[in-house]
C-alpha cells in the first residue's frame, strides 16, 4: 500500500479524552503513564489516516485503558510543537462506560483513578492542567441532541423522479458509514428523520449497528417544511433527555439549530450551517443547552 504524502508542515492530528467516573461534584480522573516518556497525561493517540477524530478519540481510550467512553462535550484542544510540527489534540469530557479492563502494553505500562487536585499534582504537562479547568467549567453530566444534514446524494436536477425518494450516492454512502462511527461516541438511543430517502439512508448503517428504528417526522421534511412542528419536535426530544439525532436538510435546519438555541440558551445564537454528512451536536443539562459542537464526516 502507497503512503500518502506527508508535508513536514503538516498538522499533526491526535485525540482523547478527560475519563471521569463517580460523584460529578467530586469525581475521578484516569491518567495513563507512558515508559517511553516516563509521563502521566491524558489516555491520547495520533489519529489513524481517514480516520475521525471522534473515533480516534474512542479508540485510544480504549486501547490505552479497557475502558468504553461515552462522550459529553468537547473540551478546548491543545496545540504544541512536535519535533517542529505543529500538533492538535481534540479532548472530550466522557464518562467510563465499562469496557475490558486496564492490560500493560509497550506504549502505557500504569493506569490510575485520581480526584481532580492529586491529578493536576500527577499530570507531568502544564497543557494537560488546563484540560481539567476546561471540565469543571459546566455540568459533566450532558445529553446530546444531534443534528445530522444528510449525506451526499447526487445532483437534485439530474434525478428523475421524486426528490423526496432520491437516494445517497457511493460518497454519500461512505459518508453515512463514517457518521456511524462518530455517532456511537455519544450513544444515542432515538433516531428521528425526515422521511426523504437520503435522510433515512443517512442513519441507517448506525440503526442497524445498534438495533435501533428510524422514527420518521413529516416535520423535519424539506418540501412542505413545518418550522413550528419542527421546533415542538425538537423540544419535545430534548426534555425527554435521551440521546437522540434528528436528520434533515441543509435549506430547514440551521433554522431550526438557531431556534432550539434561542429558546434554550442565554447566549447569542452561533453559526449552525452545516455542510452534508455533516452533524451539531447541542450538549444540554436540566433542560437548558451547556455547548454546540459541529462536525463534518
Amino acid at each position: 500500500m502507497t503512503e500518502p504524502d506527508v508535508h513536514p508542515t503538516d498538522m499533526i492530528r491526535a485525540a482523547g479524552a478527560v475519563v471521569w467516573r463517580g460523584d460529578e461534584s467530586d469525581p475521578e480522573v484516569v491518567l495513563v503513564h507512558r515508559p517511553r516518556y516516563d509521563d502521566w497525561s491524558f489516555p491520547k493517540g495520533k489519529l489513524k489516516a481517514g480516520e475521525h477524530v471522534i473515533a480516534g478519540a474512542l479508540r485510544e481510550v480504549s486501547e490505552e485503558t479497557g475502558i468504553d467512553a461515552v462522550l459529553g462535550r468537547a473540551l478546548p484542544p491543545i496545540h504544541y510543537l512536535k519535533n517542529g510540527r505543529l500538533k492538535r489534540v481534540d479532548y472530550w469530557a466522557a464518562q467510563a462506560d465499562g469496557g475490558p479492563g486496564f492490560e500493560v502494553t509497550e506504549e502505557v505500562d500504569a493506569m490510575a483513578w485520581l480526584r481532580v487536585e492529586e491529578a493536576r499534582r500527577r499530570l507531568t504537562y502544564e497543557w494537560d492542567a488546563g484540560l481539567l479547568r476546561g471540565l469543571r467549567a459546566a455540568p459533566l453530566t450532558t445529553v446530546p441532541l444531534i443534528f445530522v444534514r444528510h449525506a451526499l446524494a447526487g445532483s437534485r436536477q439530474e434525478w428523475p423522479g421524486d426528490d423526496d425518494e432520491r437516494p445517497l450516492d457511493d460518497d454519500g454512502v461512505a459518508q453515512a458509514a463514517g457518521l456511524a462511527e462518530a455517532l456511537t461516541g455519544f450513544r444515542p438511543e432515538v433516531l428521528i428523520s425526515s422521511p426523504s430517502r437520503r435522510c433515512v439512508q443517512t442513519l441507517e448503517p448506525y440503526a442497524e449497528r445498534h438495533g435501533l428504528p428510524i422514527r420518521q417526522e413529516p416535520a423535519l421534511a424539506e418540501t412542505a417544511h413545518d418550522p413550528a412542528g419542527a421546533l415542538r419536535l425538537a423540544l419535545d426530544v430534548l426534555d425527554a433527555e435521551r440521546p437522540a439525532v434528528l436528520c434533515g436538510h441543509g435549506k430547514t435546519l440551521p433554522e431550526l439549530i438557531t431556534a432550539v438555541w434561542r429558546r434554550r440558551h442565554t447566549a447569542p445564537s452561533r453559526d449552525t450551517h452545516l455542510r452534508k454528512g455533516a452533524f451539531a451536536v447541542l450538549h444540554h443539562c436540566a433542560g437548558q443547552i451547556v455547548s454546540l459542537e459541529r462536525y463534518s464526516t
